[in-house]
């Protein structure tokens, strides 16, 4: 039968068989370095394997598919024009440079978010410049070039004597054996495709079927995933439902019930006679899991644990989304990101709020980062938002030492922040700052010594101690060791230039990092999805506030109003954070932005559980935080699922209507 089978046919069907092999080796691969596996029952890897099997077979018919189809109309032809042998070779070349590109950029995705390439991930795009310098930073990208280059040498050449190979022998069939020969290898090509026998095909997410998210993960085809997460979009203003749950926020807010009115004055009646700094200090991919005050097993932070020993601390505080720039507009706005697919600040429509930040009468107002404001459009969230800002980034640093992509390095960057800071302080101007850290963050350029510090070499720790801590590379690890290192140096600045006592010093985590999973700690918000948006918050101002662990949930739009209340500013809250401090403020919950099973959703902590709703599809699961069988309670928990749902729509809704409904009321025109 195999020698009777016209050789066009076997031209297809090699192709596709070595396109699913390219496709298998990137997910063993993808399996050896990033699926962390070991304690899975085997029912369960060998579900994900075979679904891996599936979603790279159909791939691989995919890829091939257009070409197939010009085989099948040229049939034994095909193969005896070099027209078409240079078409089918130069195809197939681009078809395995374009997967492979997928696959490695997945790979860098996935080490960064703990989730395969989706759509979502088009947002660096908007920053190519950064995002491009990062990948030269990061990863050997020429060698990697030079690879493509050898790869697509070694494609051309294997595809060219595949070629060569079945137009040695050509048979001529008759028109109605090869109208036989169409049907069938559609027929065949499309049941790869569909994948299934059920009524419905094989789609993405069937690969979600495990309690357990690394298992998930790893059955995911990333290129499919890429293209079928266009679907989930963001969704504009449902003023229905904004209605409808409104009564909810309010009560949960202690805000009006009868009129829509989120305008809550705050008043002190003896303010400080000398009003106090406020300095945000941004901590570039800090989490509580890799804080070794948190119970990580290397003393990864013996500073920052210090510190937060002498100061105010949230326990449990978290981001409403595991990203720099949704965590810097949720800070500055007051609102949570919960854009699905970019981020709230590239949305011009959304970016203008009436915000605390910009309250501070009588307070030079300015923002520090080593790098450009132009990244991400958050020059735009800050200088729409507050008046007569000043912006300090790479050009307007009295010494740049210019590290990575990301400009100077959190060193020079606090170094030049404090010059800054101590001139109005010599001047006896307060001043409310915002400083954005990177060193942290891939490619983890930490130098080979900066006073007192020097990095971990790799002869003085072993793997395993690395692996214990959740650390992916000792790169990492001192990226966090380096931070760490360089707040408690600025703290010192800050002594020495004589501005300390009289400040309020804010720090808090913008999202945690991808961690492997810590030996000796319950890693239940792992499974629920919600380790990357546990960070830590923590103030520290010993003239103004006592030493102590607040353990009510605490959320990221709660800084300015709980900063500003220390300080005792007068200002007006239009937004949905409250001051942590309040006494009326019990009933807290933190609010956040995940993906559930390949889908945006939402979720709630409260409580002591977690209750997760899909934008689009509405699947919700409730759980306890406690437990870390990770199963779905809500059946068994009814009224809590019910409360609990109820809030997380009021959540959700009411963030929708405020981006487009707490703008700046606009000056009226008075005539004289």
């Amino acid at each position: 039968m195999l020698k009777k089978t016209p050789n066009y046919i076997k031209y297809i069907f090699t192709n596709i068989f070595f396109l699913f092999v390219f496709n298998s080796i990137f997910r063993g691969i993808f399996y050896y370095n990033f699926s962390p596996l070991e304690n899975i029952p085997a029912p369960e890897i060998q579900k994900a394997i075979l679904l891996g099997i599936r979603f790279d077979l159909k791939l691989a018919i995919i890829a091939f598919f257009p070409l197939a189809i010009v085989v099948l109309i040229r049939n034994y032809r095909f193969l005896k024009s070099k027209t078409h042998k240079k078409i089918g070779t130069i195809y197939l070349v681009l078809t395995y440079l374009v997967l492979t590109l997928f696959y490695l950029f997945d790979s860098g995705y996935y080490e960064y978010l703990a989730i395969r390439l989706d759509a979502s991930s088009l947002r660096f795009l908007g920053d190519l410049k950064i995002s491009t310098q990062v990948l030269i930073e990061s990863y050997p990208i020429y060698k990697g070039l030079l690879g493509l280059f050898i790869l697509s040498f070694i494609i051309y050449k294997f595809n060219s004597s595949l070629f060569n190979l079945f137009s040695k022998t050509q048979q001529e069939i008759t028109k109605k054996i090869k109208a036989i020969y169409f049907i069938f290898t559609i027929l065949v090509l499309s049941f790869g495709i569909y994948n299934s026998v059920t009524h419905y095909p094989l789609r993405w997410s069937e690969a979600f079927f495990s309690k357990n998210n690394s298992v998930n993960q790893f059955a995911l085809n990333p290129v499919l995933y890429f293209f079928d997460s266009f679907a989930f979009r963001s969704e504009g203003v449902d003023i229905k439902k904004f209605k409808t749950y409104y009564p909810v926020i309010a009560k949960h807010l202690n805000l009006p019930q009868d009129s829509v009115n989120f305008e809550k004055k705050v008043t002190f009646e003896n303010p400080y006679k000398v009003k106090p700094n406020i300095i945000f200090v941004m901590l570039e991919s800090v989490g509580t899991a890799p804080m070794s005050f948190y119970g990580n097993p290397i003393n990864s932070t013996p500073k920052m644990d210090s510190i937060i020993g002498e100061s105010l601390s949230f326990s449990k505080f978290y981001v409403h989304k595991p990203g720099t720039a949704g965590s810097v507009f949720a800070s500055i706005t007051g609102l949570p990101d919960i854009e699905d697919v970019k981020t709230a600040s590239r949305n011009p429509m959304i970016i203008d709020q009436r915000i605390i930040f910009d309250q501070f009468k009588g307070y030079e107002k300015s923002y520090f980062l080593g790098g450009s404001a132009n990244w991400a459009n958050i020059r735009g969230v800050f200088q729409s938002n507050i008046k007569e800002l000043k912006i300090y980034e790479e050009g307007s640093f009295e010494e740049e030492n210019r590290a990575d992509v990301w400009g100077i390095d959190d060193y020079d960057l606090f170094k030049e922040a404090d010059k800054k800071l101590k001139k109005l302080h010599e001047k006896e101007k307060p001043f409310v700052t915002y400083i954005q850290t990177a060193t942290n963050h891939m490619p983890y350029t930490v130098p080979d010594k900066k006073e007192s510090f020097t990095p971990i070499l790799e002869n003085e720790i072993d793997k395993k101690t690395i692996l214990n801590g959740g650390f992916r590379s000792l790169s990492q690890l001192n990226g966090l060791r380096y931070l760490d290192f360089n707040v408690a140096r600025f703290l010192d600045r800050t002594k020495e230039s004589g501005y300390y006592d009289n400040s309020i010093f804010v720090f808090f985590g913008d999202h945690s990092i991808n961690l492997k999973g810590i030996k000796g700690l319950n890693n239940n918000e792992v499974n629920l999805g919600i380790q990357l948006n546990h960070t830590p918050c923590f103030i520290h101002a010993p003239k103004y506030t006592k030493t102590q662990i607040v353990d009510k949930y605490a959320k990221l739009i709660d800084i300015f109003p709980t900063a500003a209340s220390i300080a005792k500013i007068d200002y007006v809250n239009y937004t949905l954070g409250r001051d942590l401090l309040d006494s009326t403020s019990i009933n807290t919950a933190a609010f956040i932005y995940t993906q559930n099973k390949g889908e945006g959703a939402v979720g709630l902590i409260k409580d002591e559980y977690y209750y997760e709703k899909t934008n689009r599809s509405k699947k919700a699961a409730l759980y306890s935080i406690n437990n870390n069988s990770y199963r779905d309670i809500k059946s068994n928990k009814l009224d809590v699922t019910e409360k609990m749902d109820s809030l997380l729509s009021a959540y959700y809704y009411t963030t929708k209507y405020l981006y487009f409904n707490n703008k700046k009321q606009p000056k009226p025109n008075i005539k004289y």
